[in-house]
């Protein structure tokens, strides 16, 4: 009971002690509050409503004007409308100008993602002929070691008529002609 009652007060000593200069203690004592008890549910606000014009009408039926012979009330009925008036354009004009933001925000994403694909693909291509090449230089090493320790004088007279030399690289059997260094893959 002692050590609960000791922690109890450490803690509110601690807490007392906290003195927030910046921005990152204070959030670093939201967070130390929510560990505290993790059970309980974390109540994430909502993102704000999209602010809009909702009372403007997208017909105004009661046309009038300012002109001469109009009664003093109705002047200010006709500036009340055409306030609202300027705000519905307003909107629909920043709704216009929010919708075509975000068309060449997307655009500006998709050209994105498609040069990033392309250099994606000629770094992949480049590499995997990095990689054939490195594994036809090691097959062809260890072909070429084992004719040139089994038959050498062969190769030789081989080369001397102008026959045709077979390796066998990549699973592949390619033969060379030594007079017209023409490459035949069968």
């Amino acid at each position: 009971m002692s050590n609960t009652k000791s922690d109890e007060s450490d803690e509110k000593k601690e807490d007392s002690k906290i003195i927030i200069k910046n921005a990152a203690d204070l959030q670093r004592l939201k967070l130390s509050k929510l560990m505290k008890n993790p059970d309980k549910p974390v109540i994430i606000p909502e993102k704000p409503k999209e602010k809009g014009v909702p009372n403007v009408p997208d017909f105004v039926r009661n046309v009038m004007g300012s002109s001469a012979g109009a009664g003093s009330g109705e002047f200010h009925v006709y500036r009340h409308l055409r306030r609202k008036e300027y705000a519905r354009q307003k909107y629909m004009q920043e709704k216009a100008e929010r919708e075509r933001l975000d068309n060449e925000y997307r655009k500006k994403l998709e050209e994105n993602k498609l040069l990033a694909d392309k250099k994606t693909e000629k770094k992949r291509l480049k590499r995997l002929k990095k990689k054939k090449n490195k594994n036809k230089k090691q097959k062809t090493g260890k072909v070429e070691n084992k004719k040139s320790s089994s038959s050498e004088s062969e190769n030789s007279d081989d080369e001397q008529d102008g026959s045709t030399e077979e390796k066998t690289v990549c699973g592949k059997e390619e033969e060379t002609n030594t007079d017209d260094k023409d490459v035949e893959i069968s």
